[in-house]
């Protein structure tokens, strides 16, 4: 049995009278990177601050680990890790000396220090001072900062903002050995759907404060798969040849458009089919949905990164 690590049912945040999340709903279980995709603006981050309980909720209910209540919730979020509000860096020290105060301040050995650098890539950055770090450099010492007290669920936001693509591929391939090597949960936090979608098993996807879908990765991949698009004005007598080839595997999208998601190589031959049996065929082609676009079609194409 799957154990669930966070349940948030019908969480509410208002600033006055706008309400920054309105009954948003998200159960999260062990190993899963869950992706909260949304907008600027969303409510992605108001939302993993009231998890963290840095900001508190004006309605609904937050299960950490199978506990509720102020004290419950105080006990679970010892097991939990957060780069939402960066943790200070000392740009003095180098990395090392950054984590030895951060073990610190957690009131944990030094034992996991020279592992973490090393899953990090800071490992050779000897005396090199935190102030002459690239960004993508800080960004790691930063995660490696919330893993120093080794916790079990990981919140991140936006780990990746800023970043060059190099240092996006190193980021994502940290994020998954955590969970495949530490047996970590993780949320984490974009407004890009093609970069969630890199790492992430599950979505949600928060739009004004609501969210208005959850997907896993399969169904994403189901959702945005590649597929033969065909344009014609006479979609019966095409649904027809489609049977008749052995095809299953489409949808009737309106009037005119029909997808076909199986034999996809074939193009030529269905269109030849279908041109021998008189249907007329406007158009023809494969073509995969785009992350972003099928973003924009649930959010109603106010997309804005």
């Amino acid at each position: 049995m799957s154990e669930v690590i966070l349940k948030a049912t019908n969480v509410s945040k208002l600033y006055g009278k706008h309400k920054a999340l309105d009954k948003v709903s998200i159960e999260i279980q062990r190993g899963m990177i869950y992706g909260l995709i949304g907008e600027n603006g969303a409510g992605k981050s108001t939302f993993m601050r009231t998890i963290m309980g840095l900001i508190s909720f004006n309605e609904g209910e937050i299960e950490l680990f199978g506990e509720t209540g102020v004290r419950g919730l105080q006990q679970s979020r010892r097991k939990m890790g957060q780069s939402i509000e960066t943790p200070a860096l000392y740009p003095e020290l180098t990395a090392r000396e950054n984590l030895r105060v951060q073990a610190a301040n957690g009131g944990v050995g030094n034992r996991e220090i020279e592992s973490l650098l090393q899953l990090m890539n800071l490992k050779d950055t000897g005396k090199k001072k935190v102030k002459n770090f690239s960004l993508g450099m800080r960004q790691r010492l930063a995660i490696a900062c919330t893993l120093i007290t080794n916790p079990e669920f990981l919140i991140l936001d936006e780990p990746t903002n800023g970043l060059d693509p190099a240092g996006i591929v190193e980021m994502r391939e940290i994020i998954v050995r955590l969970v495949k090597e530490r047996g970590m949960t993780v949320l984490l936090s974009s407004h890009l759907l093609d970069e969630l979608s890199q790492v992430a098993t599950h979505y949600g996807i928060l739009h004004d404060g609501k969210l208005i879908r959850e997907l896993s990765k399969e169904e994403l991949a189901r959702e945005t798969r590649q597929y033969i698009e065909l344009e014609t004005t006479e979609v019966q007598k095409a649904v027809v040849v489609l049977d008749e080839l052995g095809i299953r595997d489409y949808q009737v999208i309106n009037g005119t458009d029909i997808h076909i998601y199986e034999r996809l190589d074939d193009v030529a031959k269905i269109n030849r089919s279908l041109v021998l049996a008189e249907v007329n065929v406007l158009r023809i082609g494969t073509t995969r949905q785009k992350l972003e676009d099928f973003f924009l079609q649930l959010t109603g194409g106010t997309y804005r990164a």
